[in-house]
């Protein structure tokens, strides 16, 4: 019989931003005879995951995992609920598309959409047809979460927490604190090499030496303890991703919504992301937008402005040092994608659970899982580059992956292709590709679908629309009445 494996003595996380946060609080829950050290290195702008207001809906259910209520988060850290996101001329100058995450529709429906090219519309025109629940409830701005275990005709609606990053941070450290995750605060001055091209120790400013048997580098994209390693190396994405400067603006006037924008203009990319504390706006631009031009563009007062070089590490565990994150990958933040992969090589990790001896074949699997995980994100991002009025703002790129394959298969046939460790599920990556312009081709099943059935499909979607309008609240009213604050209109 085997013998159950030795769990590490001791783990150290660097990097005190949420990312950080969550893995340590995530890996002592899964290892409690292990000790976890938290090193609070603050990141810097550019780990757009640590700052990230929000991310996709899977996220909730690792809060779920780690012990953090939702109805916490919304009360105590500024929360409120999106359930979908408009896009604003990726598919032309006047296109607007809309991105939600269910996948309730019926296949019917979905055909009858396929062929009309449902889901946009030219600004100006009053018909977006409706594809989800989700955007029938934004577009009538009413809603509230089912309570738990208790099912209600919201139930299916699938939807994405925002929250204030230093009051959810606030929230991590209280769940940290309770389960007795030790925090040093200080410098990382040096990495001291120990044997089979492992980390034995680091010293801290002022805290003296720490040795571990698993490191793990949230510490945004210096990569503090991965880059020190012998066998480091970067992937470059800055063909395929063409975006050069990332300017931050300072949150606005609160915004009480169940949408977000991601548009697209002369000098780049914004997204807009709604919030109780705030409007919260980033853009993104090429090369050879002067800052003035782009500091307009932002509309808010400028933050911070980060300079980027996009990629990811070759191999994000080597030897006993796993990077997380934007320690991991370094790349724009058009929509949550940067704290969604955080998450997700969170959630592997703990399904690895590594051991005192670290086994190879378990680290080779991490890491094959990961770089999916990366280039599935770097894919997500790629598709809004390959729109023609992308390709006329940010010049023609080369399509990385199988992003090709993806949108011939989806223009001829209207299908997606499976994607292992995509960000977006099959449904999810359709909408995307409507809410971007382009236009679905038709599978044979639909060449010969019954007009009858289309119909019925569409009557069905109508009355479980119209009830689920009817029973959810004006949303802005429900925000307000549960965190006891005065709504504010969009």
């Amino acid at each position: 019989m085997s013998s159950p494996r030795e769990p590490c003595r001791r783990i150290v996380v660097v990097g005190d931003g949420q990312v950080g946060l969550v893995a340590a609080i995530a890996l002592r829950q899964a290892m409690p005879a292990s000790q976890v050290v938290l090193i609070g290195q603050q990141p810097n702008p550019a780990s757009f995951a640590d700052y990230a207001q929000t991310s996709l809906p899977s996220s909730n259910m690792l809060h779920d995992r780690i012990g953090l209520e939702e109805s916490e988060i919304v009360l105590k850290a500024g929360g409120s609920y999106r359930l979908v996101t408009r896009y604003q001329g990726w598919g032309g100058l006047n296109h607007e598309g809309l991105l939600s995450y269910e996948e309730t529709l019926d296949p019917a429906l979905r055909t009858a959409f396929a062929r009309e090219w449902g889901g946009t519309r030219q600004l100006g025109q009053s018909d977006l047809r409706q594809g989800s629940l989700a955007q029938v409830l934004a577009d009538a701005g009413r809603f509230a979460p089912s309570p738990p275990g208790s099912p209600t005709l919201l139930s299916d609606v699938v939807y994405a927490l925002r929250w204030n990053t230093q009051a959810y941070r606030n929230l991590l450290i209280e769940r940290a604190k309770t389960l007795n995750v030790q925090y040093v605060q200080g410098t990382i001055s040096a990495v001291e090499p120990g044997h089979d091209a492992s980390i034995a120790a680091i010293v801290v400013n002022g805290q003296g030496r720490i040795e571990a048997d698993l490191f793990i580098d949230c510490s945004g994209p210096v990569a503090t303890l991965l880059a020190s390693h012998g066998d480091f190396a970067m992937v470059d994405w800055s063909d395929t991703l063409p975006t050069r400067t990332v300017y931050i603006g300072k949150p606005t006037s609160p915004v009480i919504a169940l949408e977000d924008r991601i548009s697209l203009g002369e000098e780049g990319w914004l997204t807009q992301v709604a919030g109780r504390d705030g409007l919260h706006t980033i853009l993104g631009t090429g090369e050879g937008v002067a800052r003035d031009e782009a500091l307009a563009a932002l509309g808010a007062p400028a933050a911070a402005a980060v300079q980027l070089t996009q990629g990811r590490v070759a191999e994000p565990w080597l030897g006993n040092v796993i990077a997380i994150g934007d320690a991991s990958a370094r790349f724009e933040p058009i929509g949550p994608y940067n704290l969604d992969l955080a998450h997700r090589q969170i959630e592997l990790l703990l399904e690895m659970l590594p051991g005192r001896q670290i086994e190879p074949l378990e680290r080779a699997e991490y890491n094959r899982r990961s770089v999916m995980m990366m280039e599935a994100a770097h894919e997500s991002l790629a598709r809004h580059f390959v729109t023609p009025q992308a390709s006329s703002v940010f010049g023609s790129r080369p399509v990385p992956g199988r992003v090709a394959e993806e949108l011939d298969q989806f223009e001829r046939r209207g299908r997606i292709p499976f994607r292992e460790e995509s960000p977006l599920s099959p449904q999810g990556r359709f909408a995307l590709l409507l809410a971007l312009g382009f236009k679905p081709g038709l599978p044979p099943t639909a060449q010969s679908a019954d007009g009858g059935s289309e119909e019925r499909a569409r009557q069905e979607f109508a009355q479980r629309a119209q009830a689920a309008v009817e029973f959810a609240p004006p949303y802005a009213q429900w925000l307000a009445s549960v965190t006891r604050q005065t709504p504010v209109s969009v």
